[in-house]
């Protein structure tokens, strides 16, 4: 099956579990969007954390071998200091989900090696992670051997 194959393959495309203020959220951007990327070598996902900030909130992201992608954190009170006035306002934000924690849980669509991933927290609110796809070793049979 080739790359673009798995992107149009009904049966692989990914579904999403939420579960606390992720799933609770009525009103303001959406949590937990994904967006999946395939290659022949690795596997890109992106999952959309509005207002969760990485410092605050204990995003932990595990992989598991066959794919299944697991996220969880807290969402915090949505509130801000805002300076250059005259005095210091403190602002609460009600478009946000509400606070508690949360998870989302996905499948990749194939197997990976989770000790092989790369996570970035976006400034935008965006979950980035590139996680290698698991390559079975190769029959020594097969394997090239140096001349002597």
């Amino acid at each position: 099956m080739g790359v673009q194959d798995y992107a149009d393959h009904p049966k692989l495309k990914p579904s999403v579990v939420l579960t606390g203020s992720a799933k609770e959220c009525n009103s303001g951007p959406a949590i937990g969007l994904i967006d999946i990327g395939v290659s022949q070598s690795a596997f890109l996902f992106r999952v959309a954390l509005p207002g969760i900030r990485n410092d605050q909130s204990k995003v932990k992201c595990e992989i598991q071998r066959d794919g299944k992608v697991l996220i969880q954190g807290m969402m915090t009170e949505g509130t801000g200091l805002l300076q250059g006035l005259p005095s210091i306002c403190q602002m609460r934000v009600q478009q946000m989900c509400s606070p508690g924690a949360f998870t989302i849980s996905f499948n990749l669509p194939g197997s990976v090696d989770p000790r092989l991933y790369s996570p970035r927290f976006r400034p935008d609110g965006i979950l980035e992670v590139v996680v290698m796809r698991y390559m079975k070793p190769s029959d020594p049979a097969n394997a090239w051997v140096p001349p002597s």
